[in-house]
Order: C-alpha cells, then sequence, then structure tokens
C-alpha cells in the first residue's frame, strides 16, 4: 500500500511491475499479478495537483526549520521540504514553492509532486534524511511467492503539515479563526488617473496569501514593504489579478501603484479572491485566518471579502476522480451541470451548501465520456464556468 507517515491511504497513485503499471484504490492498495520465477522492480509515481497540501503556511514552518527554531519533527516532513530536490533544505526551497504558489509555477521544475520511501527502510541519521540515499523503488529478486507486504510511505512535496488531500476519504479542512483584514483608504478615480493604495495588515501574523481582482485598473508598480520583497508578489494583467504571499515577522504593508481604465470608487474596482492563489492567513497561534479588504471613508468603513467563486477541478486533467471546488459567501442552493463539447448535459446535481468553500466529487462513470468537458455552476444570483478534461 501507499499511505502518507499518518496513515492516509494515497488514491490514483500508480504502481508499475515490469512494466505493467495499476492505480491505487482510496486506502492506497494495488494489486499486481506476475508471473513468479522473474526479477521485479516496485515503482510507485504520482505527478499531478503539486499545490495539493502546499500554503504560505508551509514556508513558515521551513523558515523555522532553517532558522533552527523549531525543527522538521520527522524525515519525511523534511524530504517534502526539500522543493528543488537538491538534497538539502535551503531558502531556495521557499522560493520553489513560493513560485507555485502565486502561480508562476504550474509544478515544481525539478521535483515531481508525490515522493515515496520504502516503508521498512531505516533512516541511519532520522535528522537528516539526505545523509544517505533512500530508497524510493523496491526490488524483488526470483520472486516465488505473494508479496502482499510491500509498502510505501508517500511525501506529499511541498506539505509539510501533512494537510493535503490523499483520497475522496479526506477533505480540505475550512475552518477559519476570524478574519484578517487590510485597511484601504476607499477613494474615487478618474479615467486616466495613476494613483497608489496602500494594503496595511490590521494584525499581525505569520503569513498570508491571496489574489486580488481588480476591474478597469492596470498594475503600473509595487512597493513591497518591510521584511518584502517583489518576489512575494506576481501580476496577471490578462486575468486582472495580483497574487501575493508573505511569511516574516511584524505588521504587513505594501502599495500598489494602478492606472484607472475608468472611472470609479475603489471598493467597486478591488476584490480579494482564490482563483489563482487561496485567500487565507496564519495567526500567531497557527490558526487560519480569511482575508477581506476594510474600505476606509469618512463615512464608515466596509468590508468586502471573498465572494461567489468557482475554482479550477482537481487534479485536471484526472482520469477516475476529480474535485470541484467552489465559494459561496453564503449557504445557498446551488446547481452543478456539466456540459460536453457540443453542449449537451451529461450530469447535474442540485444541493444546500454552506457559506464558504464547498466541493464536489465527481467520478468518471458519471460522465460517460472522454474529452473535453464544460462545468457550470448555479446560485439564484451568481453563475460561473470552466473547462475540464477527463482523460482515458
Amino acid at each position: 500500500a501507499l499511505k502518507t507517515e499518518t496513515g492516509n491511504g494515497l488514491e490514483e497513485a500508480t504502481v508499475s511491475l515490469g512494466g505493467t503499471g495499476v492505480s491505487t484504490d482510496v486506502n492506497g492498495n494495488y494489486l499486481l499479478t506476475m508471473p513468479y520465477g522473474q526479477d521485479y522492480t516496485i515503482v510507485p509515481g504520482k505527478d499531478n495537483d503539486p499545490l495539493n497540501g502546499v500554503s504560505t503556511f508551509d514556508l513558515v514552518l521551513i523558515n523555522k526549520h532553517i532558522l533552527g527554531l523549531e525543527p522538521l519533527s520527522t524525515p519525511y516532513k523534511m524530504i517534502a521540504a526539500d522543493a528543488n530536490n537538491s538534497r538539502s533544505i535551503t531558502t531556495f526551497d521557499i522560493v520553489e514553492l513560493r513560485k507555485l504558489i502565486l502561480g508562476i509555477y504550474t509544478e515544481l521544475p525539478n521535483n515531481t509532486s508525490w515522493r515515496f520511501v520504502d516503508k521498512s527502510y531505516t533512516f541511519p541519521n532520522a535528522s537528516n534524511p539526505f545523509s544517505a540515499i533512500f530508497p524510493e523503488t523496491k526490488q524483488i529478486a526470483d520472486m516465488q511467492a505473494d508479496k502482499l507486504n510491500e509498502h510505501f510511505t508517500s511525501v506529499k512535496v511541498g506539505d509539510v503539515n501533512g494537510n493535503a488531500v490523499t483520497s475522496t476519504l479526506t477533505s480540505t479542512e475550512d475552518r477559519t479563526a476570524g478574519t484578517l483584514l487590510f485597511d484601504v483608504e476607499e477613494r474615487s478615480v478618474k479615467a486616466g488617473e495613476t494613483f497608489t493604495v496602500n494594503f496595511k495588515a490590521a494584525e499581525k501574523v505569520q503569513g498570508y496569501q491571496f489574489t486580488m481582482n481588480y476591474n478597469n485598473l492596470e498594475v503600473m508598480d509595487i512597493v513591497p514593504g518591510t521584511n518584502m520583497k517583489v518576489d512575494n508578489f506576481a501580476v496577471f494583467a490578462k486575468e486582472g489579478a495580483l497574487t501575493t504571499s508573505w511569511d516574516g515577522d511584524g505588521a504587513a504593508e505594501f502599495a500598489v501603484t494602478f492606472r484607472a481604465k475608468s472611472g470609479g470608487n475603489l471598493s467597486q474596482m478591488l476584490g480579494v479572491s482564490s482563483r489563482i492563489t487561496k485567500a487565507e492567513g496564519y495567526n500567531a497561534d497557527s490558526d487560519r485566518l480569511q482575508v477581506a479588504f476594510r474600505f476606509n471613508s469618512p463615512n464608515g468603513s466596509t468590508i468586502s471579502g471573498l465572494g461567489f467563486e468557482l475554482y479550477q477541478n482537481m487534479p485536471n486533467p484526472f482520469i477516475n476522480k476529480t474535485q470541484i471546488g467552489f465559494y459561496l459567501p453564503q449557504a445557498s442552493e446551488a446547481t452543478l451541470t456539466i456540459f460536453d463539447e457540443s453542449g449537451r448535459m451529461i450530469f447535474t446535481q442540485t444541493g444546500d451548501f454552506t457559506g464558504g468553500y464547498n466541493a464536489v466529487t465527481i467520478d468518471r462513470s458519471v460522465l460517460n465520456t472522454t474529452g473535453v468537458l464544460y462545468y457550470k455552476l448555479e446560485t439564484a444570483t451568481d453563475s460561473a464556468t470552466k473547462k475540464m478534461i477527463q482523460t482515458k
């Protein structure tokens, strides 16, 4: 079986033996039937959805390990921290993971999404798993009997706090302990005007990440605050989005210079989103926080958090199962519909969903088709459509 160090089975990983490959079930189990009397190498692999379980909070923990403040407690967490596969844990691993979080990378250039370690292997030095080469495959010489105990420990690269979703039996944790507010001065802007907006966190946190949507605006410049660099940001001009990921000490503050394409109030032009980088913060107790902007004016302040959002399905492309996530500002009824390329409806489901993050798991058996598909989420007030790919 393929299981994480905490015992969660890894679903939809591939295990190959002598060129024949099978997929693991929800408990991480696999069954391969091969002729006796031959030599075999068992090779596990899974290389999709690299952001699964990876957030700026992992960067906080990796940084504490590098500084010696709070060393990572197991060899598997250290292997997860080695994002660039250099057999060491350095600030370069943080740089690489941040690019993934910010949406600059779609995958890590020098690593796979998951690593596997022969479960029977004992690390000679548990505080440095890189001191010797650890076995990521298993050799079986002259197989004469059934082998039912060929287990591997699954390690999600970049996920050092172990919150990756490993199968349809586990779900994403979405409880939050409050909201991290960024104070912004409300103002009206004119078309063609260039102006600078300050974003100031209302409390000290260990880190945060979010996507900022901006409409009818153009980003001209970003001014990072104390303990911040330009590397803490990425701009996606085509999508009208800016992403940010920061971990550090002190109260976070930064500024963005925009040029207005049309006139309007700032609170109508800027918003918090999770569509590229998921919006979340981490307080001193390591609790997760929501993120919102607080637009302040002489007439009072308005708090604007996440609105209705439909996210890209994960994994995509998918073979057997995929999850479609979405965010609802408040509890409501919603309908998810899936269409094929010709616009024919092939699946629909209506349900009552809670306010916040929700996810629906789709099994290939209900789709009965392959190729490019479209999925649409509708509530009484909003709707959105995205594309996904089901492969054979």
